[in-house]
């Protein structure tokens, strides 16, 4: 049972002021995918705060991927998942498989998850209203595709509308054919288009740590002029580099503040939106 008092639920609203009010008419993008994805626990949280930032006035955009969800697919229908570079090689066949996991299945839950939690939310993919843009990243990568162009308009109509747009990172070019395209650069790419406050990408990590290993060295503060330095000395690294090489897109292209947060921890996004302390790390200009 709850200790917190009548008196101490209305401080608690009272200390959250200052960023409902902040936030309030601004967008809001959160890239979506990792172990929060995967836990149903978590994913009611996730969705539970996304229905309350847009009941308090927050634009909110979800932004989803679903690798590990498209990988359990491939390896049921029997075929082998190969990687080049980290990047998924991706046949006819995959892509196929991948719209179908990401635009169908991942998409249509988390938009009934939402509906459940009292909220409105449209699914929509990078394909819907010609959104999403796309050309052939690498031959070797098949049909992996680098963002050429974002149309907001299909997502500003259903913020307009009152709903929370549920966007599958995929996209199209003018031949027809359909790419399968990193969560974070589509997230990135989409809050540069919306003019968006901030983006948070919710990830499987506290954070940016200086040693990978202890948690307790989160560095909660990012100047992107810095970022070169920190690849340098190896705190950035690895699969960290491209994520944090979207961030800096974002903020480098109008998006204010972006964090990278910690989504198996509960309420999250609250914590890190509507607190004095956040969780995670920001980045700034």
């Amino acid at each position: 049972m709850s200790t917190l008092t009548n008196k101490d639920r209305a401080e608690v609203l009272i200390q959250a002021l200052p960023y409902i009010q902040k936030y309030n008419g601004k967008i809001l993008v959160i890239k979506y995918g990792g172990n929060a994805m995967i836990n149903e626990e978590l994913q009611d949280a996730v969705m539970g705060d996304l229905v309350l930032l847009n009941l308090i006035g927050v634009r909110v955009v979800l932004v989803h991927g679903g690798g590990p969800e498209i990988s359990d697919m491939l390896k049921r229908v029997g075929k082998e998942t190969q990687f080049v570079d980290g990047l998924r090689v991706t046949d006819g066949e995959t892509v196929e498989i991948a719209q179908m996991v990401l635009a169908g299945k991942i998409n249509k839950n988390l938009v009934a998850r939402i509906t459940r939690a009292g909220g409105k939310s449209i699914g929509l993919c990078g394909m819907d209203g010609g959104m999403i843009l796309a050309d052939k990243r690498d031959e070797r990568l098949g049909f992996v595709g680098d963002v050429k162009k974002v149309d907001p308009k299909p997502i500003l109509d259903m913020l307009d509308m009152g709903y929370i747009p549920v966007i599958a990172t995929t996209g199209y070019d003018m031949e027809g054919n359909s790419y399968n395209i990193n969560a974070d650069t589509a997230a990135a790419e989409i809050a540069t288009a919306l003019g968006a406050e901030s983006m948070i990408s919710m990830t499987d990590i506290a954070g940016l740590l200086e040693d990978k290993d202890d948690p307790s060295t989160l560095i909660s503060k990012v100047y992107v002029s810095d970022v070169p330095a920190l690849i340098k000395k190896g705190i950035i690294s690895g699969g960290m580099i491209p994520k944090v090489d979207c961030c800096t897109y974002a903020i480098r292209n109008g998006v204010k503040k972006v964090f990278i947060i910690d989504g198996r921890i509960p309420h999250a996004i609250i914590i890190e939106v509507l607190t004095d302390e956040g969780i995670g790390t920001m980045f700034v200009q």
